[in-house]
């Protein structure tokens, strides 16, 4: 009996010294992934043309990062079907964080427009960092008799499907925020899709339509030169450029808080530490005055914050658009 017990002593301390060095080479394998990242270039898709939102803030970053890394940062353009063609090349790309999404507000509408995607946008992701966002507006022709968003409302209600509000196309963030302040105000203006938004502003100052929902950045210069008329900006709080046009909170109307937004995603499966790694250094970055002021340059405020929050974020804008499109009848062309 004595033998027995003194074998399996020694067994069971062999066992624990075994068990020891297990946990210290997965610690270590642990510690590599963080300290190993990136192990090759990084390549930031982005699912729309160049000089659009996300592809301004991608290049912003990526020389940045570049140096952070001390590896290559590759922008890649992979524009097509309203983002689609570009997202799902990262969902199925390896889930090891050398593929990175860098995408917009576009994320959360198109999936509620499309009844059919190759990927799952909550499922097929992993959300990193919201970079950026964009405030949007609604303005006027300055010949509408309305200096505020209430008495807009209340025109708009003594003439249901007389005025007109022009989008850059049908099913675009723009029409859905429209349909939106529709769905909160119960009034009945007319949809007037164009292709671009060049078109519907041209169109507007023109007075061939009453209104749109634009971002602050591209509407300013024709509000400046008194072509247009500003009744609210979207956002949580007022514009710094505009500080005397009060938001659609302000005016009663906190379901109406919207922005148009950037961020990070990689593929869904993508370790935690790699995830944490990039949110950070996004998040430094972000802090950095030379990068806040070419992003602001731009009509962009930078935001940053916790990975979680931005997952959050997209959940609650995947929910909405879905409603929205939904109670409007909206059918992508």
């Amino acid at each position: 009996m004595r033998v027995w017990t003194l074998r399996h002593g020694m067994w069971w301390l062999q066992h624990c010294a075994r068990c020891a060095a297990a946990a210290l080479i997965a610690g270590n394998a642990a510690a590599q992934i963080i300290t190993a990242y990136p192990q090759r270039n990084v390549q930031i898709i982005v699912p729309y043309t160049p000089a659009t939102g996300a592809d301004i803030a991608a290049r912003t970053l990526s020389a940045k990062l570049a140096e952070r890394w001390k590896t290559g940062v590759v922008i890649d353009n992979r524009a097509g079907a309203t983002g689609i063609i570009g997202t799902d090349f990262v969902a199925k790309a390896a889930p090891d964080g050398h593929v990175l999404l860098m995408t917009g507000t576009s994320f959360a509408t198109t999936p509620a427009l499309s009844a059919r995607l190759p990927f799952d946008p909550l499922g097929s992701f992993a959300p990193v960092v919201q970079v950026a966002a964009s405030e949007l507006t609604m303005v006027v022709h300055p010949q509408l008799p309305v200096k505020s968003l209430r008495e807009f409302i209340h025109l708009a209600k003594q003439r249901p499907g007389q005025l007109l509000y022009a989008t850059p196309g049908n099913g675009g963030p723009q029409h859905l925020v429209t349909e939106l302040i529709k769905l909160e105000t119960g009034i009945d203006i007319v949809h007037v899709p164009y292709k671009g938004a060049a078109g519907a502003i041209i169109d507007l100052v023109g007075g061939h339509v009453q209104t749109t929902v634009a971002a602050l950045q591209t509407i300013a210069p024709q509000v400046r030169a008194g072509k247009l008329r500003m009744l609210a900006v979207m956002g949580e709080k007022r514009s710094d450029g505009f500080p005397d046009i009060a938001t659609m909170k302000e005016q009663g109307l906190p379901n109406l808080v919207v922005e148009t937004w950037y961020g990070v995603f990689a593929p869904a499966g993508t370790p935690p530490a790699v995830i944490t790694q990039i949110n950070a250094d996004i998040n430094a970055l972000l802090q950095q005055g030379e990068i806040r002021e070419t992003l602001a340059r731009q009509g962009l405020n930078t935001v940053g914050g916790s990975a979680e929050r931005f997952g959050d974020m997209v959940k609650r804008d995947l929910a909405r658009w879905a409603r929205v499109v939904a109670a409007a009848k909206i059918k992508a062309d």
